[in-house]
């Protein structure tokens, strides 16, 4: 391999799909075809066999992860037509040697996945001794959502063995071609390239960099600016899916329709209108939080309206989220300024000082504490726990990605239901 190879992963569940996108990736400069593990799962020996006859020229790489039975598997996707098979690093030493017998039988080549070993470099060293032919320097995705780098496993490896590394896991672009400068042989990419509205010219990308590689600088960015980063980036609906259904507040609406509020909760809790504490949280929060304030639900007296928009837009706060009524709506309207509330009300209550700031409040049927992260938008409102936040706003970046693959296929005449295979995946019971 005297350039990079580009494996394209196709971790798809239907087969036709993964076909038309590995069309497009191979036009953009991927080299290596892989049937990912959820479309063997999904398609069976199927998958590789049509992936084999539809691209007669390129290598098929099977992505089996075997784990036992190794040279059972190893056969099965040889005669299916994969030349290259993979395997799980961590599978016992008998699997291992079983898969390289029947690999060296049936003239294919083993690639053995590094995914969660806990001493990677002394396994890999293991895995050469064991005629393993490629080492594979991967960061599951569920790993990558919580901060695993496959860069960093990967420049543990230089190296440290003879044979050819490839390198997976969240890959774009720039990272590719870091990998490359680093080491990798072959650069695996999957999700920046197949759910990517332009398959081809994400590949044509992820090409010309690995063709060109070289590390970059980078600004080191804190955890709290990555975590705001990619929310700003994605919708409330993203969240709520990469949550899995959770963390929508009810019945709320946007007072200022297309505006968008994303950061860190301060929350309060008042009664009856009473907007004492609302205004005091003011002081309380800093450039970039959002107001959350629980008002026990009522709608007929407001604790919000005008004035307070206006000294929480100087403060810097990005945001407010009321469990009750706001007032001065055309005025707040024309500020633009993202108040988020259950009904609108021109009575205001008195400032009576009841309640408490930054304690744990319930807001529109969900729990909101301190420092939880809230993204608002035209859909509705969610809250994301602290703890998990740099997580889900990985995961729903994701579930942006997912869905921007869809609305091209959409774009291009398919039925919704066409492009998910509804039929096919209804829940059997």
């Amino acid at each position: 391999m005297a350039t990079p190879t580009l494996q394209v992963a196709l971790d798809l569940l239907e087969i036709d799909r993964a076909v038309e996108i590995a069309e497009e990736a191979v036009r953009g400069g991927a080299d290596w075809i892989e049937a990912g593990t959820p479309l063997i799962k999904s398609e069976g020996m199927q998958a590789v066999r049509t992936l084999r006859k539809a691209f007669p020229g390129h290598e098929i790489v099977a992505d089996m992860k075997v784990a036992d039975t190794g040279a059972v598997e190893v056969e099965m996707a040889a005669k299916s037509g994969a030349g290259i098979v993979c395997i799980l690093a961590d599978a016992d030493d008998t699997v291992i040697a079983e898969a390289v017998r029947s690999a060296r039988k049936y003239g294919v080549r083993i690639m053995a996945d590094l995914i969660n070993v806990q001493d990677p470099v002394s396994r890999s060293r293991e895995l050469e001794a064991l005629g393993v032919d490629y080492i594979n320097a991967h960061v599951g995705i569920d790993q990558q959502m919580i901060g695993g780098s496959s860069l960093d496993l990967l420049r543990r490896l230089a190296g440290e063995v003879s044979i050819p590394i490839a390198v997976a896991g969240g890959l774009d672009a720039e990272t590719a071609s870091e990998a490359v400068a680093a080491g990798a042989l072959i650069v695996i990419v999957g999700g920046n390239i197949v759910k990517a509205a332009d398959v081809t010219g994400a590949a044509r990308r992820v090409r010309e960099a690995i063709d060109r590689p070289e590390i970059r600088p980078r600004e080191e960015e804190s955890p709290d600016a990555t975590i705001r980063r990619l929310l700003e980036a994605v919708s409330a609906p993203n969240v709520t899916d990469a949550m899995h259904r959770k963390g929508a507040m009810t019945g709320i609406v946007s007072i200022c329709g297309r505006v968008k509020a994303v950061g860190r909760a301060v929350t309060v809790r008042t009664i009856a209108g009473d907007w004492a504490k609302p205004v005091e949280a003011i002081n309380a929060a800093v450039p970039g939080d959002v107001l959350v304030i629980s008002n026990d639900g009522g709608t007929h007296i407001a604790p919000w309206g005008e004035l307070a928009t206006h000294s929480a837009r100087n403060r810097g706060i990005v945001g407010i989220v009321i469990d009750g009524a706001v007032r001065d709506v055309d005025d707040i309207r024309e500020m633009g300024f993202p108040v988020f509330a259950r009904g609108t009300a021109p009575n205001a209550g008195e400032p009576k000082g009841f309640g408490e700031i930054n304690t744990e409040i319930l807001c529109c049927g969900q729990e909101v504490r301190p420092g939880d992260w809230i993204v608002a938008d035209e859909s509705g409102v969610v809250v994301i726990p602290r703890e998990r936040a740099y997580e889900i706003a990985r995961r729903a970046m994701e579930v942006k990605k997912t869905e921007e693959r869809i609305r091209e296929e959409i774009r291009r005449g398919k039925t919704l239901s066409e492009v998910t295979e509804l039929l096919k995946w209804e829940k059997r019971h």
